[in-house]
């Protein structure tokens, strides 16, 4: 009889540590999906003020979207949940668009080969953000399945597991940020 308990008492731990195991694979696999998306953000933050001054170049009666720019990068720069920048890449592009719609007024900005090199660097960062954004959201997927499944409600329960947000952007902002003139 107690060679029975101790059998199944085996049985439950080694399936308690491969569950917990299991968890912690899929929440650092998410901590670094999370962590990638946080660095083409930042890039792409850097790459914004070169593309201000280019613009300011041309247009120095444009003082307000170049502010809003600057005041929205800093404020991207900062988050550390799906939801915060979500929030800053929407309105962040939403100033982006205006900062392009600025530029989209002057032909000869539009053929300086500076601009040209940022906007189509721009345009191979969105692509490869939306790239990691939608890796992001299939790991968060992956392990809040996991997290919800019988047994391993239970064991992430009692060790303190939660889900994890989605990234998720509004439907008009699906798109990469159009940079094409």
């Amino acid at each position: 009889m107690l060679t029975v308990f101790l059998a199944v008492l085996a049985v439950v731990a080694i399936a308690f540590i491969a569950v917990y195991n299991k968890l912690i694979k899929m929440k650092n696999r998410g901590d670094e999906a999370w962590a990638d998306v946080l660095a083409l953000l930042k890039q792409r933050y850097d790459m914004i003020p070169n593309l201000v001054n280019i613009v300011k170049g041309y247009a120095k009666h444009e003082k307000g979207i170049f502010e809003k720019v600057a005041e929205l990068r800093a404020m991207a720069q900062g988050v550390k949940t799906p939801k915060d920048a979500q929030k800053a890449d929407n309105m962040f592009t939403s100033t982006l668009k205006s900062l392009f719609a600025v530029a989209e007024n002057y032909p000869e900005l539009k053929a300086n080969q500076n601009f040209l090199n940022l906007q189509n660097t721009l345009k191979d960062l969105e692509d490869t953000i939306q790239k990691a954004r939608r890796y992001y959201n299939a790991v968060v997927r992956d392990y809040n399945n996991i997290l919800m499944v019988f047994p391993n409600n239970l064991i992430a329960g009692m060790l303190g597991f939660k889900k994890r947000d989605f990234y998720n952007i509004p439907d008009e902002q699906a798109k990469n940020v159009k940079v094409e003139f």
